[in-house]
């Protein structure tokens, strides 16, 4: 600790002997900023202090270099650095041991942190009693046949998906009296138009390769796209409905 007497020469001199480094003037008066001393004034506390034999220094070319004397400090003889060594590996490891208990409870500690509080395990435990409460009325209204949907609405909807079925089927027979009359006299299996259907190419090499123009004008012009294409079939909305409507009698 610095003395806290505001004499540079004493400010000076305890900081050396707390380095026991060399350092030259303007390491220490970067060093002892926080007591509003100028370099100036480091500079004469330090050649006071080595005019004085307080400290030495020795002189490389125009810089000094001041050191705290050495003869003020024990110097630990070979046995005396050998127990400090065994030590200090002793302390090495009792570091290292609190280390790892410090992450072992680090860790603990972020498990802990992401469990749920208290409180919000109650929220969650009435939320949940909520939820189980509203299903546990509903499937009694189930058991107890209760209407859920109205008559005149299951009416309109089953209404609804006949006519788009039977429209689906319409659609689908005009497309297949169109396509028999095109392909009637083709020398060409039907499945090679459909290829010719898809293929996204000038109508030179489409006739090149055989297809006929007029598939390729019906296919730009309708747009055509088979059920298949897109994961349907009439067949099977046509058993739903017969299915449905076996259920109801």
């Amino acid at each position: 600790m610095a003395p806290k007497s505001e004499n540079p020469e004493a400010i000076v001199l305890n900081y050396m002997n707390e380095q026991n480094r060399p350092l030259n003037s303007q390491n220490v008066a970067d060093s002892l900023q926080k007591f509003n001393l100028k370099k100036a004034a480091i500079q004469k506390a330090l050649d006071a202090l080595a005019d004085n034999g307080k400290i030495s220094f020795k002189e490389y070319g125009k810089q000094k270099v001041y050191l705290a004397r050495q003869d003020q400090f024990d110097i630990p003889n070979s046995e005396e650095l050998t127990r400090m060594k065994q030590e200090n590996e002793k302390l090495q490891e009792q570091l290292g041991e609190q280390k790892k208990v410090i992450s072992e409870v680090e860790g603990e500690i972020k498990t802990l942190q992401a469990n749920l509080t208290l409180e919000q395990i109650r929220d969650k435990e009435a939320k949940l009693r909520k939820e189980v409460a509203e299903m546990e009325d509903r499937v009694e209204q189930l058991r107890g046949g209760v209407t859920l949907v109205k008559p005149e609405d299951r009416k309109a909807v089953e209404q609804m998906v006949s006519e788009k079925i039977s429209q689906w089927r319409k659609r689908r027979r005009m497309f297949k009296d169109l396509w028999d009359a095109i392909t009637e006299n083709s020398p060409k299996d039907v499945k090679e138009f459909k290829v010719c259907l898809y293929l996204d190419v000038p109508s030179y090499v489409l006739l090149w390769s055989g297809c006929e123009s007029s598939v390729v004008l019906l296919q730009e012009e309708l747009g055509i796209e088979y059920d298949e294409d897109v994961g349907v079939s009439l067949q099977s909305f046509s058993d739903l409905r017969s299915n449905k409507r076996s259920r109801l009698f």
